[in-house]
């Protein structure tokens, strides 16, 4: 029996035996938190065969999907349950005020990441995580960043009091070297997260989010990095046909350096992407520098291959129409009410979440 089937009538068998709220949110929270069955799942793509990754990539999501709306329905049937019994043994003055009560939803931001390690996950990509505090190496150095490179000083890095060496990461980009460092190639990875530059106004916040991309193997080249974006933004962006265009630009971590720019028009007051003449920045690539895979114990001579940077909010910002990047971090519940999604009531395939 594959290793999908034994999770799924595991918790088949569970959630028929669950009988109340608290059991239901430990299952919850067992499959889907943090460090959940399904999470933990996700995070290992990497170490699968290319042979049967997109196989199991497409079981693992389609099990999700299913456990999610199981446990949608027996939520559903439980809070009815409560309704009734409280209705047959509660006295009820009719008399006393409604109670007001919020029902949670998931922040754009948590959406708009699932949505795209989804998207990726299809594609054989695994997730890897960092730490938000990183050395001044894995964050610069080792990415083939001099010392007395300008990059350093654009960033405005938030250094930790009293180091020199200890910052708030400006980038996920740290995270690839991480992984190389403890594995060996092929690599072909996503590494979404939170990132801090001192910077704030309408389309930029000292803490933001980023998801960055990278695939070492033997004889990567550009026309893969150009086919994965295509993908990657037909897909998120739900467009059967896009205009792409890649600039030519500098990155200390890669060369040839390349900016994506999206093709949009204005269109009832609204932006639509894929089509038009107007062109908008959405994301930096290019090949790996030969320095970062040496830094990385990489041997450049065999294996080459491509990263990628895109701003996660900037994404949101795109796709579900908000114009204001701060309004991310204000914790306005009326914001959150209107720009959220319900975490159970809406399917949560890689297409995303209808609104």
């Amino acid at each position: 029996m594959s290793e999908i089937k034994k999770i799924k009538e595991e918790y088949l068998l569970k959630l028929d035996q669950v009988l109340d709220q608290n059991k239901l949110n430990e299952i919850k929270t067992e499959l889907f938190g943090k460090n959940g069955i399904i999470s933990n799942k996700f995070k290992q793509l990497g170490l699968i065969g290319e042979d049967k990754r997109k196989e199991f990539a497409s079981e693992l999501n389609f099990l999700k999907s299913e456990l999610q709306e199981l446990i949608s329905k027996k939520n559903e049937n439980i809070e009815n349950q409560e309704i009734n019994k409280k209705l047959k043994d509660d006295n009820i003055d009719v008399t006393l005020p409604g109670r007001t009560y919020f029902v949670g939803k998931i922040h754009p931001v948590s959406q708009v990441i699932d949505e795209v390690t989804s998207i990726f996950s299809e594609i054989g990509f695994s997730v890897e995580e960092g730490p938000d505090v990183e050395s001044e190496y894995y964050n610069f150095s080792a990415l083939n960043t001099p010392e007395d490179h300008p990059a350093r000083d654009m960033h405005d890095t938030f250094y930790l009091e009293h180091s020199k060496d200890l910052l708030l990461r400006t980038h996920t980009s740290p995270v690839q070297i991480r992984t190389m460092l403890k594995g060996k190639p092929p690599f072909k990875i996503i590494a979404p997260g939170r990132t801090y530059r001192h910077d704030s106004d309408q389309t930029h916040s000292p803490m933001f989010h980023q998801l960055e991309g990278l695939h070492i193997d033997k004889n990567i080249n550009m026309g893969h990095l150009k086919g994965c974006l295509y993908y990657f933004v037909k897909k998120f962006f739900e467009v059967d046909k896009v205009k792409i265009r890649f600039r030519p630009s500098h990155f200390p971590f890669t060369e040839p350096s390349a900016e994506v720019d999206i093709g949009y028009k204005i269109q009832d007051g609204k932006i639509k992407i894929g089509e038009g003449d107007k062109w908008l920045e959405i994301l930096g690539c290019g090949m790996v520098h030969p320095n970062v895979l040496k830094n990385a114990k990489v041997n450049p001579n065999q294996y080459q291959g491509y990263a990628f940077g895109v701003g996660i909010d900037r994404l949101a910002m795109l796709k579900y129409g908000i114009n204001d990047l701060r309004a991310f971090f204000e914790s306005d519940i009326r914001w959150l009410e209107f720009y959220g999604f319900d975490p159970l009531d809406v399917p949560t395939n890689y297409r995303g979440l209808s609104r």
